[in-house]
């Protein structure tokens, strides 16, 4: 083949390409072993981190079932909490509602005891009264009587005593030594 001939050309080309291509395939081949040694370092020294990683996954995974659990108390302490409000909130109101009739019983107690108390006093103060008209109309018409009546009979006794009586002894007419006596 002659160098002038366009297919010598067109095979030296094609022998160009496959050298080329055979460079490019060692010189791949070279950076796929490069390669693959640096993957396998990496992987030597990503299997303790993996390692880790998965613990630590395992960790998170029981965690997070933890804090779901831990969630699930607090939901149901909330529920609780917010249960236990509420009756006190109701016991709240209910106590006040009582408190508030109690005021008011209280209230209407003191009233009517100091009504009581203005009768009562307003009563014992009349008794008083009638007590001293009594008295003083016992004594007027009664007592001061009965004493006058008392008095004219004790003098109509002793007038009596007087003109019934027997008549004295003359002086000179002695007495018994028994009549002498004073005993």
């Amino acid at each position: 083949m002659s160098t002038h001939d366009p297919a010598f050309w067109i095979l030296v080309i094609v022998a160009a390409a496959f050298v080329i291509v055979a460079v490019a395939m060692v010189a791949i081949a070279v950076v796929v072993m490069r390669v693959a040694r640096t993957v396998n370092r990496l992987e030597r020294r990503a299997e303790p981190l993996l390692a880790q990683v998965t613990a630590l996954s395992a960790r998170v995974n029981q965690l997070a079932t933890e804090g779901r659990e831990v969630a699930e108390q607090v939901t149901t302490i909330s529920d609780h909490i917010s249960t236990a409000t509420l009756h006190f909130s109701e016991s709240a109101a209910l106590i006040k509602e009582e408190v508030r009739e109690l005021k008011q019983l209280v209230g209407y107690s003191t009233t009517t005891a100091k009504d009581k108390i203005v009768r009562v006093s307003r009563s014992i103060d009349q008794a008083q009264r009638q007590f001293s008209a009594t008295t003083y109309f016992i004594h007027t018409k009664l007592i001061e009587p009965a004493r006058e009546i008392a008095a004219i009979m004790a003098g109509v006794r002793r007038g009596l005593e007087v003109l019934i009586a027997p008549r004295p002894k003359p002086i000179d007419q002695t007495y018994s030594e028994e009549e002498m006596f004073i005993g």
